[in-house]
């Protein structure tokens, strides 16, 4: 400790004093480099008269019902010759109050398929094959209760497993609650953006664009997702994760996030007030995503905020409840969750039956944050925002890591 102390002290200043010094040949450099790739990116898209060169949507042709999209705010053309209206805001200028609704288009998107839906049920039954769970948390307010759960794969970022169940609420409206992107920022400070890309009206699937606001230290991370419900006994599998989108281009701000997979399986249970009626909504959540930054420093993070985030959702889910008693129209991707693949529980089980995967386990032993060791813990927090800092090109990551662990191990010797 007496060795690490002065060490991280001179690093600490050398990094604040760094980060205030900003030389301006480097940011006429990098306006530069930012000029020279839009400029490229413009001639590579198409020529037309009726596409905006920097947010152009064209024919993804992931699937052949899904149609040309073409952002004008007067109106857009489907390929059978109908036209509809359609609102268009430029990702460029959101900003931390509002969402936007992009171009709808009628079609059939294969952006999920029933592999995903197989999937979350492994999930759900704990059949996926993965590594144990180790529970991080347990919570509840008078009308929420949650739990919580991680587990490290051998490769990808973190994975976590949540367990949420809401009093007085039904598994419709808790449905429509996370899927409608227009109430959402009443909630969900992060979204700073949302807008439509794709829907198809046959089969509920949705095509988004999310941007995300993240602390001082990280830049905004942009996300296009794919989603999709299916209905089964009056219980909900939906399934979100990241989609390949060539309609959008990729820009150096905000990052893109390509990894992500964020899904709920939703049902209605017997309130804990035990009264033995199906009063109560369970909610279970599979989330990771890789953001950019060292898996441990979001470990770390997501331990943080995990309860200060989820203890914002049981008023917003009630201020929803009473938003819609009052309204007689829906929003467009409430409207979205209502239109869902309704399947039988016995083609669920044979959508399972050609997989024989062995069973995650759930420990039941909490992680013990004594058990951490102090000097691996202060070389972290030193670490935090020189490796937050890697969205500015400052250091790689293997220098970070490799630095961190050589620290670390030297700390950890016996004297």
């Amino acid at each position: 400790m007496l060795y690490l102390v002065p060490f991280w002290i001179a690093f600490l200043v050398g990094i604040l004093v760094g980060w205030a010094w900003k030389p301006k040949w480097a940011e006429l450099l990098i306006q530069k480099l930012s000029s020279v790739v839009s400029k490229s990116l413009e001639l590579s898209l198409p020529s037309s008269s009726s596409m905006s060169p920097m947010f152009c949507l064209k024919n993804s042709g992931s699937s052949s019902c899904l149609n040309s999209l073409n952002m004008q705010p007067e109106a857009w053309v489907t390929d059978n010759g109908e036209q509809g209206k359609t609102l268009s805001v430029s990702p460029s200028e959101y900003d931390n109050s509002s969402t936007s609704r992009s171009v709808v288009n009628e079609g059939c998107s294969s952006a999920i398929t029933e592999e995903d839906l197989k999937h979350l049920c492994q999930l759900v039954e704990m059949r996926d094959g993965g590594p144990t769970w180790m529970h991080m948390m347990d919570r509840s307010t008078p009308n929420m209760s949650y739990q919580a759960w991680r587990r490290d794969p051998k490769t990808g970022p973190p994975q976590y497993r949540s367990r949420t169940v809401f009093e007085n609420a039904t598994a419709r409206i808790v449905r429509d609650f996370f899927w409608d992107d227009e109430f959402r920022p009443k909630w969900d400070d992060m979204l700073a953006y949302s807008a439509t890309i794709e829907e198809c009206s046959t089969t509920g699937t949705m095509v988004v664009q999310w941007i995300r606001k993240f602390p001082f230290f990280c830049s905004d991370r942009e996300y296009i997702i794919g989603r999709r419900i299916w209905e089964v006994d009056g219980s909900y599998y939906c399934v979100t994760k990241g989609v390949t989108c060539a309609s959008v281009p990729r820009r150096s701000k905000p990052k893109r996030v390509d990894l992500y997979y964020s899904s709920w399986y939703i049902r209605a249970v017997e309130s804990r007030r035990g009264n033995g009626q199906l009063t109560a909504c369970e909610v279970l959540l599979f989330h990771h995503e890789d953001m950019g930054i060292p898996w441990e420093i979001a470990k770390l993070g997501v331990r943080q905020g995990m309860w200060g985030t989820v203890k914002k959702i049981e008023p917003g889910l009630c201020a929803y409840q009473k938003e819609r008693e009052s309204l007689a129209s829906l929003s467009q991707s409430a409207y979205m969750a209502q239109v869902n693949t309704k399947i039988s529980m016995e083609y669920l089980i044979s959508l399972e039956s050609n997989e024989d995967l062995s069973r995650s386990d759930v420990d039941s032993t909490s992680e013990n944050p004594l058990a951490q060791n102090i000097s691996r813990a202060l070389i972290y927090g030193g670490l935090i925002v020189l490796a937050c800092s890697l969205d500015h090109g400052a250091l790689s990551k293997t220098f970070i890591f490799g630095m961190g662990r050589k620290l670390t191990d030297r700390g950890n010797r016996p004297s």
